[in-house]
């Protein structure tokens, strides 16, 4: 029940405004892009290197990707809770990135290690339990990634110029991989794929670790959290009472449609284009689309996150409505069109992972306790679900529309193909336009909790935290 004086106390000035200095968002927004490195090199080419490297089979690769999303639903939510409960002298979340870089380096190159000589058996145990072990490593590095960036600051705009710059390092890091991976790998392997892979991979991770470390250096936590002790069970308390984080943890799975075509980009250059070698164009265009994260900001000053993102997905449907009508006949059209909705695909980023951080303050509302490992490992959980989903996927349309390797496609299968590239990621946007529009909790419940909790902290003999 709502008191007098949590009706009619007012803010401060300056209590919720925070200047967050140039160079602790480039370190946050480094962080981000050098973890993401890693991500992108498993997410894109780890089912290739099992496949054709390892010689593994696809249904022996994808039993492992079920395994580790399996235990990724288990393990996931309970490292989070964890987290929520523990605090050193460096803060909640920043130890995390003094030490996971290490591991995160350790952990992908061990991944791609060839296994010259191992029997099948031996390659099946290696690769799914190193690829088990990359899941967590990777669970205990992004979740205090991202939840580092709602105890950095508690005002909005701050958190959202924060959440945007995250989002470009996660996008330009992952869009490292198409751009320059394969070539490396033709240099430093000297015609052995197995060690052209390996070599590739220890170079960009050399890249990214100090990058991550100097993520550490460079930022603050800000925001304390309540006096109440956070415990270990809080963390399933708090996953029941924050209803807005599972609608937007919905709209965050439907990257699975982006996803799957992304994957199938090499299959539609190739033979709907004529030219794998657009990969590296597409590279360039994903790093072009990043953009998009400059124009956010600004449009949050003056709009709800809601409104844009319903705004962005509506033009995403009609583009790709256009882009399908039109056909794949020009490479040069077929790009510009690949360009926009890319354009658009990385703008919903920032939206949605800004919408998600201010759930942190709902669930703390109706709990009194703050868990923000425990509603950003949702984010870290769906983006690997998505990501295990979409390879799953990948496959089965593949040979859903005949798909025949090293060979010309019937004109069925490249229509097919268009269809999915084009047209499918529509559907997703349809789902995210439906559940926004009957989305409820917008910055003006946020800020108004937030004067609440204000309130709770100032007056705890009146509203008691737990």
């Amino acid at each position: 029940m709502e008191t007098a004086k949590e009706q009619h106390v007012e803010p401060t000035d300056g209590e919720l405004k925070e200047d967050i200095r140039t160079k602790e968002i480039a370190s946050y927004f480094g962080y981000g892009f050098a973890q993401c490195i890693s991500f992108g090199l498993i997410g894109t080419y780890i089912l290739f290197f099992y496949t054709d490297i390892l010689g593994i089979s696809a249904a022996a690769a994808s039993v492992i990707f079920l395994i580790a999303r399996t235990w990724d639903a288990i393990n996931d939510p309970m490292m989070a809770s964890l987290m929520d409960t523990l605090k050193s002298k460096h803060g909640k979340f920043r130890p995390y990135l003094k030490y996971m870089p290490y591991l995160i380096v350790l952990s992908t190159i061990a991944c791609f290690l060839p296994l010259d000589g191992l029997s099948m058996t031996a390659k099946l145990i290696y690769a799914g339990g190193t690829y088990i072990l990359w899941g967590m490593v990777y669970t205990a590095s992004d979740v205090p990634f991202w939840s580092l960036s709602s105890v950095m600051s508690q005002d909005t705009q701050q958190r959202t110029k924060l959440i945007t710059f995250a989002n470009m390092g996660v996008f330009t890091g992952i869009a490292l991989s198409p751009t320059i991976f394969i070539p490396l790998t033709k240099w430093l392997g000297g015609g052995d794929t197995g060690q052209g892979y390996l070599f590739a991979t220890i170079a960009l991770m050399a890249i990214a670790l100090p990058i991550m470390l100097n993520g550490f250096k460079n930022t603050k936590e800000r925001v304390e959290p309540p006096k109440s002790k956070v415990k270990f069970s809080d963390g399933m308390r708090a996953l029941k009472a924050n209803k807005p984080m599972f609608a937007i943890l919905v709209v965050f799975f439907c990257n699975v449609f982006m996803n799957i075509t992304q994957a199938l980009n090499i299959y539609f250059f190739t033979y709907n284009l004529g030219s794998a070698s657009l990969m590296t164009m597409f590279g360039i265009i994903s790093f072009a689309s990043c953009i998009g994260f400059f124009i956010i900001p600004k449009l949050t000053k003056q709009y709800k996150k809601k409104h844009i993102l319903m705004a962005i997905v509506a033009v995403d449907i009609l583009v790709r409505i256009v882009w399908f009508s039109v056909g794949y006949g020009s490479v040069v059209v077929s790009l510009i069109f690949i360009g926009v909705t890319m354009l658009l695909y990385t703008s919903t980023g920032p939206l949605i992972s800004g919408m998600l951080a201010e759930t942190i303050e709902y669930t703390e509302y109706k709990t009194g306790k703050r868990n923000e490992a425990v509603v950003f490992s949702g984010q870290t959980f769906t983006g690997k679900l998505s990501v295990a989903v979409s390879g799953g996927a990948t496959g089965l349309i593949l040979t859903g529309i005949n798909y025949q390797s090293n060979q010309a496609q019937s004109e069925f299968t490249m229509d097919m193909l268009f269809f999915v590239i084009a047209l499918l990621p529509a559907l997703g946007s349809l789902i995210r336009l439906i559940i926004m529009y009957f989305y409820s909790y917008t910055e003006t419940e946020y800020k108004d909790i937030v004067e609440k909790l204000r309130v709770r902290k100032k007056y705890p003999q009146v509203y008691p935290q737990d």
